[in-house]
């Protein structure tokens, strides 16, 4: 089977490969054709997963796809955008008919659950990896950033922490899917999409969580001149996390731990309420302050250091 074959046959007719109002032209041309509303912004974001640094090379490759993708979309709603379409550049060792039509299923699931379709992208033979380039549109000016943080505000998360970096032994053991809850956190996280729009007008700063909260926090904190103050005893834990892991240990996951992929921001007291009326599991963690840089501190005031603050690239 050839490149193009292989395009027409797992991925030129797949369900996540329709056209929508926004798409005019999807794969089999040299671009795709998007036409936005023009009181729009599009937020494109790209993230490339490699086989054995990202996920395990013996994975199932319907689940590889769906993480693949769900941590693309999640910088979409880092930003408070909408799906529009993505674009896929796929590495393989060989073509392996049966690894691709689990990893084409695996996509077209995760896609139809992120309202998002595959419009186009590249084959090539060299060891697995997944680039995936995703685009949305935000209205003019309404996009959620890092860079807007103001002393006083509050420091939420969209939901708990630690259950992916929880999962990761399991992971490298490859353990079947369905064998501990936390595994579905590492394998399909949810992009935060809703609950982002609902911050449009109302969070000052937000990101989505990759690397772990303190290290990614700290993104919020350079980019907005200021420092973020995490209150260790309001971050609230799973009952699958600590049904697995020590108090601590479940403390430095979900401070550390990276790949939640849920939403970080900082938001004015005012809309809390409201806010957590629509959506029970958002927690407010902290509060922005003078300064610079993250601080963890116990119920005492004091401050907690930390060695590792976060997965580190290279």
């Amino acid at each position: 089977m050839g490149e193009f074959e292989l395009i027409q046959h797992y991925f030129k007719n797949a369900p996540c490969a329709t056209l929508t109002d926004v798409i005019s032209l999807g794969i089999g041309d040299d671009c795709a054709l998007l036409k936005p509303n023009p009181q729009t912004e599009i937020a494109i974001s790209t993230d490339t997963l490699v086989s054995d640094v990202h996920f395990p090379l013996n994975g199932d490759p319907f689940f590889i796809a769906q993480r693949a993708l769900a941590v693309t979309v999640s910088d979409l709603a880092a930003m408070g955008a909408k799906p529009i379409g993505f674009t896929l550049a796929l590495t393989l060792p060989k073509v392996d008919e049966s690894w691709l039509q689990a990893f084409a299923e695996g996509l077209s699931v995760k896609a139809k659950e992120c309202a998002i379709q595959l419009i186009g992208g590249d084959t090539t033979k060299g060891p697995l990896a997944i680039t995936i380039t995703v685009l949305g549109e935000v209205p003019d000016g309404k996009a959620l950033r890092r860079d807007g943080a103001q002393v006083g505000d509050l420091l939420c998360i969209t939901d708990y922490l630690g259950e992916a970096a929880g999962a990761l032994p399991m992971v490298l053991e490859n353990k079947p899917y369905d064998s501990s809850p936390l595994l579905k956190q590492y394998w399909s996280p949810i992009p935060q999409l809703e609950i982002a729009m609902a911050l449009r007008d109302k969070a000052t700063a937000c990101l989505d969580i990759s690397d772990g909260l303190l290290a990614d926090c700290g993104h919020i904190a350079k980019a907005s001149q200021v420092a973020l103050v995490i209150e260790l005893d309001k971050l609230c834990l799973s009952t699958n996390l600590q049904a697995n892991y020590p108090l601590q240990q479940c403390q430095q996951l979900a401070l550390t731990g990276g790949d939640d992929y849920q939403l970080a921001f900082t938001i004015p007291s005012t809309y809390i309420a409201e806010l957590q009326s629509q959506y029970p599991s958002l927690q407010v963690i902290g509060k922005v302050g003078q300064g610079q840089g993250v601080k963890v501190i116990d119920n005492n005031g004091e401050l907690l250091s930390f060695m590792i603050k976060g997965y580190q690239h290279f």
